[in-house]
């Protein structure tokens, strides 16, 4: 996957932007690492790194305070294309599933994935694969094995790195990367 520029896509609300100012701390073939602060600062949120997973869906995303202090894990489902102008788009299917320090999840937005599907702006087949991402993810939580993926990102924040590219099976099924 090209990760020379990417790109976030939302249907709500309704945006495409270059992600120009994340940093790139890790690059592979199946899996990006980055590191950004929000383009919209809000009171709790500032900064965090976020893990792409763009053939399993998931954007794992670690939000941080300004002191570092972590708010939550916030669990994007995606979907990757090329975009035309180099790069990746990744398009946010709306469905989030929230993870707080304490263990508590949340699941996030499914009333807005519903709207975009019953204005035509969201294909049945999308909503659909954007459900199933949902249950493989909510899998891995109910199993335990979540900490695998944060172990990803909480190493890259301490400037470890994956000794090799992964896919989200090779990170499960080793608790690292190839």
């Amino acid at each position: 996957m090209d990760f020379s520029r990417i790109f976030r896509k939302r249907f709500y609300p309704k945006e495409r932007i270059e992600l120009s100012d994340d940093v790139r701390l890790f690059e592979g073939e199946h899996m990006l690492i980055t590191q950004w602060k929000t383009l919209r600062p809000k009171k709790e949120l500032a900064k965090g790194l976020s893990l792409y997973l763009p053939e399993d869906g998931l954007k794992i995303s670690r939000f941080l305070r300004e002191n570092g202090e972590l708010l939550y894990w916030y669990c994007d489902i995606i979907a990757a294309e090329p975009a035309e102008e180099g790069g990746t788009v990744f398009t946010d299917l709306l469905v989030d599933v929230v993870v707080y320090p304490d263990g508590k999840l949340q699941i996030w937005d499914l009333g807005e994935a519903g709207d975009v599907l019953r204005r035509g702006e969201i294909t049945p087949e999308l909503l659909a694969d954007a459900l199933r991402r949902t249950d493989d993810l909510l899998r891995i939580l109910y199993r335990g094995s979540f900490g695998k993926l944060q172990k990803v990102l909480t190493d890259a924040e301490k400037g470890v790195f994956p000794r090799g590219d992964a896919t989200l099976t090779d990170i499960l099924n080793d608790g690292e990367s190839r």
